[in-house]
């Protein structure tokens, strides 16, 4: 497939080269399909795969991005850029037991990027350079998939040749509709993917540059070749996949450069034939080649190694069941059964879902499953098309069919289960790469239908269908990708089963403020995962909000049971103990939190509220102090700092403590609220009376806030705006405690100033 080797007895390298190009079989000669200039191919790629997804350029954060970008600090300014070499792609510290290991330091560096040029956290900007690094690889395709379906081969000019034009095109389409990417575009998370398959492509056709006779008439560039290896390091670090491309690297150059017959090679090495060398294997500068690839793999994996420990990620059997099963057969047949899954969303990507875990995916525990016919039907396919790979006389056939398996099946291989855990059962966005052997496989079934079809019109019909359906499909879950709601939802109907999506569900509502609705899915959750402590904890704060108190209190317990360090479940017990008047047993579940969680303002914040029940203010002071220095901007701990030191006359101590609240959050109405009630219980009325108009202009609805202002002006003698502010207060709420009593008291002293007037 390469002609550039320099040849000293070729006369005429433009001869050559037509010979070369008539003996080798052209795809296109048999696929029925639009022929375009490269430039306009292009152009077509590029817009059809900008239609696609344009949708979900105004979505929301959803799921995995809250995680992942809004709670990540390694997007803000304050956290050290260094930090990001250290941490995982969640913010985590890679030596920290709870990291998933997950290794993405530059696709970090993009939302970081994205965060300091929005300003903060909205997400236009991220969904915006997502549907752009689609579409950039998806142009990128056509080049890819004209050296993979048609070779790679240069003029006489040093220009490489696109012998496969509507074959490539039409492949470069499949990928760029295909809706199984929708998870990778539409979710911001996926970036990830996306950097990573763009630094994938550029190492590769970087690698075939190397291949490009230069003025010296050397036949490759090891300059290129290192370059390959650098992008194969960056496509790494934006996502682990991006290092299988120098495996595909060295694939590509032994079936198309040096064109290799495996099947043949094998033999030879299995007898020990002495014409081995002649095989290709010893060709000049494929060994140096792949042994520079080998070589700087290893290398990167070493750094990689060394940067990230060496512990295993922490994955729980939720994430994904068949790794923790006893027995190796059920493992290695459920296994299966999830690579027949990829495949069946590959080839029919209509039934799409968010998360497949929790119980989406039964386990097959026997053979009489009839599950285990999709193995079948996987191995069987899959061993044909190794066997026609490999045994095929076609050799153009052989290497097409080879590469589309290639590119398949190894970018596929870190999330097989084969070399180390995984955190989740299927997942739509490991299959952005291998769809690249997807495509090339349909393209050249494709091919071979056109060649026997009489007529040929129908079958193309046929497949602008498909491309039109994955259109529609990629806009519908595009637009299901924009919020929460809709993507919760949407999962139900694909996994019922799975626990997850019915919590997802219930928080989403949750949040919204729909209890009732809430509640049925969390129980839903729960029963499909009676061990699923996290929608116990939930569904128990709801029925703690509704003073169901002995059945939270029931879920709570059943929670830290199930999982004793989990540390909210916990805060949250103490909270219902504390409602119950179990004072005793609150107190040691709050201390049982901190114990599991040491930086945990929340629990001391309702540490401080419990001892301040049992008039134990030392205590509840120190607690608050406590949760203020864990969260400077713990604004109900400062509150009840300044209320209990006013209401035990301390009140130059809750000044002292208001001042220094309102330094750390200037802005906060209810702290200006309680540190202007001290001041005019001080009697300093008018630095009272600024913070008392300064709360009311952030929250002018509040009746309180017009009730004591009142106050201190009926105590500071400016009776007419005591009235006023009395009147407003009143109105805002007609039972406000105290305020009716100290207005008709105002109203009956203005009577008798008038009386004496008169």
């Amino acid at each position: 497939q390469i002609f550039n080797q320099h040849n000293a007895e070729a006369p005429n390298l433009e001869q050559a080269f037509h010979r070369m190009a008539q003996m080798e079989p052209n795809l296109d000669h048999d696929v029925s399909w639009f022929l375009l200039p490269s430039y306009w191919a292009k152009m077509v790629v590029a817009l059809i795969s900008f239609l696609c997804f344009a949708n979900s350029y105004d979505g929301d954060f959803v799921f995995d991005d809250s995680e992942a970008i809004i709670n990540n600090k390694d997007l803000r300014a304050e956290t050290p850029l260094g930090d990001l070499w250290y941490h995982d792609f969640w913010g985590s510290k890679l030596s920290s037991n709870t990291s998933h290991k997950s290794y993405r330091p530059l696709t970090v560096l993009t939302f970081r990027i994205n965060y300091l040029f929005a300003g903060g956290f909205y997400p236009v900007g991220f969904h915006v350079i997502n549907i752009i690094l689609h579409c950039t690889i998806s142009v990128l395709m056509v080049d890819v998939f004209s050296i993979l379906l048609g070779g790679l081969q240069f003029s006489n000019k040093g220009r490489r040749l696109n012998l496969a034009p509507k074959s490539s095109l039409l492949a470069a389409l499949l990928f760029a509709v295909h809706p199984v990417h929708t998870e990778c575009v539409a979710g911001i998370v996926g970036r990830a993917d996306l950097l990573c398959a763009l630094f994938f492509l550029l190492s590769f056709l970087g690698y075939c540059k190397a291949f490009r006779e230069n003025k010296e008439g050397h036949t490759f560039s090891v300059f290129w070749v290192l370059v390959s290896v650098v992008l194969g390091a960056i496509a790494m670090l934006c996502k682990e996949q991006g290092i299988t491309i120098l495996g595909l690297n060295a694939v590509f150059d032994a079936l198309v450069i040096n064109k290799i017959n495996l099947l043949e090679l094998i033999r030879k090495l299995l007898y020990k034939d002495k014409a081995l060398e002649n095989a290709g294997l010893l060709r000049k500068g494929l060994l140096f080649r792949i042994t520079l690839l080998m070589c700087g793999g290893a290398g990167i994996l070493y750094i990689r190694w060394r940067i990230m420990g060496t512990g295993p990620p922490a994955f729980t059997e939720v994430d994904n069941p068949a790794s923790f099963a006893d027995s190796l057969f059920v493992r290695a047949i459920n296994y299966n059964y999830y690579y027949s899954l990829n495949a069946w969303l590959l080839l029919c990507p209509w039934w799409l879902c968010f998360d497949w875990s929790m119980g989406c995916i039964p386990l097959i525990k026997s053979v009489s499953d009839w599950r285990i016919i999709a193995l079948a039907a996987l191995w069987f396919c899959l061993i044909g098309l190794i066997c026609q790979a490999l045994c095929s006389e076609d050799s153009h056939k052989r290497r097409i069919l080879t590469l589309g398996l290639g590119f398949l099946i190894i970018p596929f291989l870190p999330a097989s289960n084969l070399f180390f855990r995984v955190g989740f059962v299927v997942a739509e966005r490991v299959i952005y790469l291998p769809s690249i052997g997807y495509c090339i496989l349909f393209t050249y079934g494709f091919s071979l239908l056109s060649k026997q079809a009489k007529k040929k019109k129908i079958l193309a019909v046929a497949v602008l269908g498909i491309l039109l359906i994955n259109v529609m499909r990629c806009a519908l879950r595009s637009s299901q990708w924009r919020s929460e709601e809709q993507l919760f939802r949407s999962a139900l109907s694909v996994c019922p089963l799975n626990a997850k999506v019915h919590y997802n569900v219930g928080k989403n509502l949750a949040d919204k403020g729909n209890q009732s609705a809430a509640i049925k899915y969390y129980r839903e959750a729960v029963r499909l995962n009676p061990k699923y402590v996290h929608a116990m904890n939930n569904l128990g704060n709801i029925l703690k909000e509704r003073n169901e108190l002995h059945e939270a209190e029931e879920l709570l317990s059943l929670a830290v049971q199930i999982q004793p360090d989990f540390a909210a479940a916990w805060m949250n017990l103490g909270i219902v103990q504390n409602s119950l008047r179990r004072f005793e047993e609150a107190e040691q579940s709050y201390w049982t939190a901190i114990k599991h969680r040491k930086k945990y303002p929340d629990c001391y914040y309702n540490l401080g509220r419990l001892y301040a029940d049992l008039n134990r203010h030392i205590d509840a002071l120190n607690a608050w102090r406590n949760a203020t220095v864990l969260k400077p901007e713990h604004s109900l701990a400062w509150n009840n700092m300044i209320i209990l030191l006013d209401n035990t006359g301390n009140l130059a101590q809750a000044e002292a403590v208001g001042r220094e609240a309102l330094e750390l959050i200037p802005n906060d109405h209810s702290l200006m609220f309680s540190l202007a009630n001290v001041l005019g219980k001080s009697q300093k009325y008018k630095e009272s009376e600024a913070l008392f108009l300064k709360a009311i202009k952030a929250n002018p609805n509040a009746a309180s806030y017009h009730g004591n202002l009142a106050v201190l002006y009926h105590r500071w003698g400016n009776l007419d705006l005591a009235k006023k502010h009395y009147e407003v207060s009143l109105k805002l709420d007609p039972m406000a405690p105290g305020t009716k009593e100290n207005y008709n008291l105002l109203r009956r002293k203005l009577e008798q100033l008038q009386k004496k007037g008169g």
